[in-house]
């Protein structure tokens, strides 16, 4: 199989990358100019591919978000997923399937309400950041590519993304709760996610939008109690949420504070297996 990868350079895409070519598949890595930030134009990068993938973002958790890097992470998302699509569509041979990036931020702060594939959007920055990353990709004719949305969780690996930023903290007994630790995070180990992607390029009937998380989705409060026992560390000490709204603004209020409880419907409908289900095996076979 021919795949073409757009944002393999990250966690999810170098892990991906590897994955793919153990498979024994042919896999493509195109990157946006440096100083433009577009993608290349010329329609031989992208036709006769089996499958596009596109993982293409800015960066969401590094940093305040100012107006100017909200401006890149939603230009990063929308403007490099119209141009692909607009490639695509012109394309002789188009791929038969897209493999678009998304998140459940789509879904915004929730609290404690299940959230399938079929639940409204939410109307925070990054729900509606979600909803236009994902109308760029259903423009593509369904008749000769599948596109499918991956609306994915907190990643979870030792290697990157937030466990490694938490892993230091946590290690010398000073990780804590964030805010009340009431609110729901949804996540899927790095392992899992890659396989996710490997199962929807590959089943033909898996189209449109798909949480990418596991069926358990967890609070910050058991969270944090199973990462301090798995290290064998005390987790006694809290933020709260006005200290983190101080510190880290929008970012910190949307990313940390909001509560996502996301079920992955399609994926269990479709009959994928997690390798990682629970809370305590992910952050098991992370460490």
């Amino acid at each position: 199989m021919k795949v073409l990868m757009i944002g393999a350079s990250g966690l999810v895409g170098t892990a991906l990358f590897e994955d793919l070519q153990k498979k024994g598949d042919t896999v493509f890595r195109l990157s946006r100019d440096s100083k433009t930030r577009e993608l290349p134009s010329d329609p031989a990068h992208y036709e006769n591919m089996d499958a596009v993938v596109n993982l293409a973002g800015e960066n969401i958790a590094s940093g305040r978000w100012t107006a100017t890097k909200k401006q890149k992470i939603l230009e990063s998302r929308v403007l490099t997923t119209k141009t692909l699509c607009q490639i695509l569509s012109s394309l002789k041979n188009p791929p038969k399937v897209l493999i678009n990036a998304s998140a459940v931020g789509f879904y915004g702060d929730r609290g404690d309400e299940l959230l399938t594939e079929d639940s409204s959007a939410g109307n925070n920055f990054l729900a509606d950041v979600c909803q236009k990353w994902e109308a760029a990709a259903s423009v593509l004719d369904p008749s000769k590519t599948r596109v499918v949305l991956l609306r994915t969780g907190t990643v979870l690996s030792a290697k990157g993304g937030a466990l490694a930023k938490m892993l230091p903290a946590f290690k010398l007994g000073i990780g804590g709760m964030l805010g009340s630790g009431k609110q729901y995070f949804s996540f899927i180990t790095l392992s899992d996610l890659c396989k996710v992607i490997l199962f929807a390029i590959e089943n033909q009937d898996l189209g449109g939008v798909i949480n990418a998380v596991t069926p358990y989705p967890i609070n910050n409060k058991e969270f944090t109690k199973t990462l301090g026992t798995l290290l064998h560390r005390p987790t006694f000490f809290k933020i709260p949420a006005f200290a983190i709204r101080l510190l880290f603004g929008e970012m910190g209020n949307e990313l940390l504070l909001s509560s996502t409880r996301a079920y992955p419907a399609q994926l269990l409908s479709a009959g994928f297996h997690f390798d990682y289900p629970t809370i305590h095996e992910a952050l098991q076979s992370c460490l």
